[in-house]
């Protein structure tokens, strides 16, 4: 998943993006809720982590605002306050879900995990295309019966291509997704890591799933 969030707490913040990063994620930081806005409505993140207790606009406004600009990724908040009336309230905005501070990250990766698969577009629990299997909450991925030994940023884009199988995703697009915003992408950054990935998904089975599309990007076959 590509994930914002938007603490202002530099040293929560930091946390939970390393957390996310090695859980496999892309992540960006936003510290104010005009930040987050621009953000949101610039780039397609698939979940917004919202603290409440933010510098200028709060986040109960941020959210409101970006449901009022048609932005309708799925939000999970962030508060200390954990009375029904705040949790009611920051729902009411526009919110999914809600996580009262402390918190464990383990609760907060699995409720990230349920969200995404509400959102607009099917998520279901376990990927598979032909005899491609991959479950995103272990972090684990199959050929038939084979496991395959795949690094996190392998495992992100093979998980994009397998949620659109048969639909060329141009390389912009697997950047977005598998890469946040603090990484100094280089031009052929993509092309290198399908490479290792063709090496660990296609080469050692003999196949040829993961298809390029000369001048756009590249796409799974349907099939697998």
């Amino acid at each position: 998943m590509r994930v914002l969030v938007v603490e202002d707490e530099i040293k929560m913040a930091e946390l939970l993006a390393r957390g996310l990063r090695e859980e496999g994620h892309a992540v960006d930081v936003a510290g104010r809720g005009e930040d987050a806005l621009w953000m949101v409505r610039a780039t397609p993140y698939d979940i917004v982590i919202l603290d409440i207790m933010l510098p200028g606009l709060d986040g109960l406004e941020t959210c409101r605002q970006m449901r009022a600009s048609e932005v309708w990724t799925p939000v999970l908040i962030l508060t200390a306050r954990d009375a029904v009336s705040d949790r009611v309230a920051g729902l009411d905005t526009g919110a999914d879900d809600y996580l009262v501070k402390p918190f464990s990250f383990s609760e907060l990766v699995a409720r990230l995990r349920a969200l995404t698969r509400r959102a607009p577009q099917e998520r279901p629990v376990t990927l598979q295309v032909g005899d491609l299997r991959l479950d995103p909450a272990a972090h684990r991925a199959w050929c038939g019966d084979v496991e395959l030994d795949l690094s996190a940023r392998e495992f992100a884009l093979l998980e994009l291509l397998m949620r659109r199988p048969g639909q060329t995703l141009s390389r912009a697009q697997l950047l977005e997704g598998a890469w946040d915003m603090a990484f100094e992408v280089r031009s052929n950054v993509v092309d290198v890591y399908i490479r290792y990935l063709r090496e660990k998904v296609d080469r050692p089975f003999g196949r040829d799933s993961i298809q390029t599309v000369r001048h756009v990007g590249y796409r799974l076959r349907e099939d697998g």
